[in-house]
């Protein structure tokens, strides 16, 4: 009987600490992430020492947790995937030096894994990649078109200048005085609202595939400011749907220029923003007209973030060769391109 594959994963590059466990590339064992969320509401954001501190103190405990789910002990892991950048720089440490522990007490091949391929490759443990695709990768932090040839190799064709879109949307909810994280909140308030106030969209130069939602993110501040000057009050929820409206117009139309340029056979989307219920329905709409592109969307607990997507990105770096050795560090601008030819 051959033998499986066990690959662990472990992700601490904000404010989850997540292990995870993943047989055979596709099949999640085990899936343990410990939210920080009401630690860092009062701030209105995560504070990165705060950040660090957790995830020090629940590493041992989540790791134990998975490995129990899984059923499985070290012996049995084939090898270690964590994610080593982009993140805030020490929240990534206490991930990459419990990795680098791990590996060196047990003798357990280490790979370090990029946190935007994670989130890529959290779609793999919902259905086998077709290649060529298209990723667009929407977080708190990123917000990027990904051209994808074959497993493991990226090639980013359009990126934010600014303001990633997760970004503008906390902004705006802070704007708004919605409490944190402000995402889920603007997208619930969006669903009762209409789309009425006229607001801004970045195409930016023509045949561009880059982002930019500063502007967008200013406009919203500068109409609630007004209307508070002027006396006037705004539904919430109107403003919300015309702020959502507009990001999701740049996002699937730039999308789909995308996808008809490069000939893709799939569209994944993919990061914490993907649980955003307007832009969900919006793609569903715009590829379930367009013959021959299969469209991916994870569910809920894959978009934000978790470690089973960097055990995902690990198995197949792992397969391909790929290695990092115990001088492996924390990389918090690391470049997704980095195994790219190798």
């Amino acid at each position: 009987m051959e033998k499986n594959q066990w690959i662990m994963g472990i992700e601490t590059s904000c404010d989850e600490t997540a292990v995870a466990i993943v047989k055979n590339g596709t099949e999640i064992a085990a899936n343990v992430v410990a939210s920080q969320i009401e630690s860092h509401k009062r701030f209105g954001g995560v504070v990165p020492e705060i950040a660090s501190r957790h995830h020090v103190e629940q590493m041992t405990i989540v790791l134990e947790e998975a490995l129990s789910q899984a059923g499985i002990t070290m012996k049995d892991v084939s090898a270690i995937s964590v994610t080593e950048g982009p993140g805030l720089v020490g929240a990534l440490l206490v991930g990459v030096n419990a990795a680098k522990a791990i590996s060196f007490a047990h003798d357990i091949p280490l790979v370090g894994v990029h946190h935007i391929a994670g989130h890529i490759y959290a779609n793999r443990l919902v259905s086998e990649m077709a290649f060529p695709l298209m990723s667009l990768v929407v977080s708190g932090g990123h917000t990027e078109l990904v051209y994808m040839k074959e497993h493991g190799h990226f090639e980013v064709i359009g990126e934010t200048r600014d303001d990633a879109a997760g970004e503008a949307y906390d902004k705006v909810a802070r704007t708004l005085s919605l409490p944190y994280p402000g995402g889920p909140h603007i997208d619930r308030l969006a669903q009762s609202g209409t789309p009425s106030i006229k607001l801004p969209r970045a195409w930016l130069e023509e045949g561009s595939y880059d982002f930019s939602f500063s502007g967008l993110k200013s406009a919203v501040i500068n109409t609630v400011h007004n209307a508070e000057q002027r006396g006037e009050s705004i539904a919430p929820e109107d403003l919300a749907a015309s702020f959502q409206d507009s990001v999701i117009d740049v996002l699937v139309t730039k999308t789909i220029r995308a996808v008809d340029e490069y000939h893709v056979k799939q569209v994944l989307l993919a990061g914490g923003v993907a649980a955003n219920k307007g832009l969900r329905t919006a793609l569903e709409a715009a590829f379930g007209e367009k013959d021959g592109i299969d469209l991916v969307i994870p569910p809920l607990n894959l978009c934000t973030d978790n470690a089973a997507m960097i055990a995902a990105a690990g198995t197949i770096l792992f397969n391909k060769g790929v290695r990092s050795n115990l001088a492996l560090n924390a990389n918090p601008g690391l470049d997704i391109t980095i195994h790219n030819g190798e």
